[in-house]
């Protein structure tokens, strides 16, 4: 999310204070300096982005898209939940042994990278 909103926020400097996109990459930005506000302010947000400025959804982590769930399921395409969902079936199996799931070699996996 930080890598998201620093870049959000360097895209829209020079725009007014009042601009909505402006006051969207501020708010990003107050986002990820308070992770806590994930779940009560994350979804309003997000949604805002997708509805209003959809050219940014592109460069969106689709890892929050998952975490944050609800109506942000809507903005990810079939196959992306369906990744998403078997990483954590493989997550869920590999706690259950009592062992950690790498999770980007699980993903390069799914996505036949290797």
């Amino acid at each position: 999310m930080s890598k998201f909103s620093t870049d959000l926020e360097k895209r829209t400097e020079k725009l007014d204070a009042e601009d909505s996109l402006r006051q969207l990459a501020v708010a990003f930005t107050a986002l990820s300096a308070s992770p806590d506000q994930m779940y009560s302010q994350g979804l309003d947000l997000v949604t805002r982005l997708f509805t209003t400025y959809p050219d940014f959804a592109p460069s969106f982590p689709r890892d929050l898209l998952w975490f944050l769930g609800g109506d942000c399921l809507h903005y990810m395409p079939d196959d992306e939940i369906q990744q998403h969902q078997q990483l954590d079936e493989m997550r869920q199996e590999a706690a259950a042994s009592g062992e950690a799931l790498d999770l980007t070699q699980a993903r390069a996996n799914l996505l036949k990278l290797q």
